[in-house]
């Protein structure tokens, strides 16, 4: 039987749809306080998720997370509120089917997949450090390890665009290259952190205009229901990989990163995006 951890707090984003709902279920289920970090409402004929939002086991968090200034408006309400965060679970993000741009004027899927997980990390540091577990998942794709190129200079504003293959896996990289250039350092504040592929789930986002045409009747018949991709994050979170730091987990397992030689530099520019564009706001 899975212990009730009634004083464990977990801030999800992307948390009313998909893979970020299954999870938000599950650890409902499981006797956690969740901290939902989210644009659109949950769905009002969840019986479980609308007992959590009566009890207050559930708390919602509104904000869109590609508009800095709405973004940063809700941090600091969960920043009020809060006293702990054991887990994040950066799992928002965005695939589309052509190139579009963030009120910040980058890309935005390098402004949603790359750059936001790293402002949250970054806001939500000091409520990680009062936590007991000071664990950050984030969402990352397998898509990355068919990139034959990168260059991280090019991912605020793209010359071209592809489908998945495109600007999506290349913010989905650049997330998992500066989970692992950062690891060591946030570890020395006890804080662990890894990138996940949830794997194939049959979410919105897998049918939306983002995914190629040749990949829908793939989805269709292969893609699994969201709660194994949210299984995939819990494993990653709570299970065998709980004392490994900076990893890609595809599969369960570590995976090594492609254009590595990158992460370093790539680190540096967000972490100038974010003192520029996002901490300088307030």
């Amino acid at each position: 039987m899975t212990p009730k951890r009634n004083n464990s707090v977990a801030l999800i984003t992307g948390a009313s749809s998909g893979i970020g709902l299954e999870l938000t279920k599950r650890l409902l289920s499981e006797g956690w306080q969740v901290l939902a970090l989210i644009r659109s409402a949950f769905p009002s004929d969840d019986s479980l998720v609308q007992e959590g939002l009566r009890s207050q086991q559930l708390r919602v968090y509104t904000a869109d997370l590609s508009d800095f200034m709405d973004l940063q408006a809700s941090l600091d309400q969960i920043k009020k509120h809060e006293d702990h965060i054991d887990l994040l679970f950066n799992n928002a993000g965005v695939s589309f089917g052509e190139l579009s741009y963030s009120k910040q004027g980058r890309e935005m899927h390098f402004e949603v997949n790359s750059v936001v997980p790293y402002v949250i990390l970054m806001e939500m540091k000091e409520l990680l450090e009062k936590g007991s577990l000071k664990t950050v998942i984030n969402t990352s794709s397998n898509a990355l390890l068919y990139l034959k190129r990168f260059d991280h200079h090019t991912l605020a504003s793209p010359a071209g665009f592809k489908k998945l293959t495109g600007p999506y896996a290349a913010s989905k990289l650049a997330l998992s290259l500066w989970t692992q250039e950062i690891a060591t350092a946030v570890q020395k504040d006890g804080i662990t952190i890894r990138s996940v592929c949830p794997g194939g789930n049959k979410t919105t986002m897998t049918k939306n205009a983002g995914m190629p045409k040749f990949m829908i009747p793939i989805r269709n018949l292969f893609f699994s229901h969201p709660s194994q991709g949210a299984s995939r994050l819990y494993e990653a979170a709570l299970g065998s990989s709980q004392q490994s730091t900076g990893v890609f987990l595809n599969k369960g397992k570590a995976t090594p990163l492609k254009f590595s030689s990158q992460g370093s530099e790539l680190l540096s520019t967000i972490e100038l995006i974010y003192k520029q564009a996002f901490a300088a706001i307030s």
